[in-house]
């Protein structure tokens, strides 16, 4: 059973890629998970912190001219989610 917070960053996820909010909103929510973070080890929260900022620095250019896709940042976003979760239940 997904915990409620990973269950809200995943719908996130697939909200970004509809283009049914945007990046800003995105990372805002995945940064508000205090409770998550604070529940997981300290380098949870920094790889987390790492892969945003290349959201946030992709989410400036077209895709073409930048070095971070959209579309992979999400996919290791998603990976981290269920590494989390497991991390959790463990």
């Amino acid at each position: 059973m997904p915990i409620p917070s990973i269950a809200a960053l995943q719908t996130s996820i697939a909200s970004l890629r509809n283009k049914e909010s945007t990046t800003a909103q995105f990372c805002v929510l995945w940064r508000s998970q205090d409770g998550l973070l604070d529940a997981l080890p300290p380098r949870y929260r920094e790889v987390m912190d790492d892969l945003l900022g290349r959201l946030e620095s992709g989410s400036a250019f077209s895709e073409e001219s930048c070095s971070y896709s959209q579309d992979d940042l999400l996919g290791a976003l998603e990976d981290w989610l269920n590494k989390a979760q497991a991390k959790l239940e463990a």
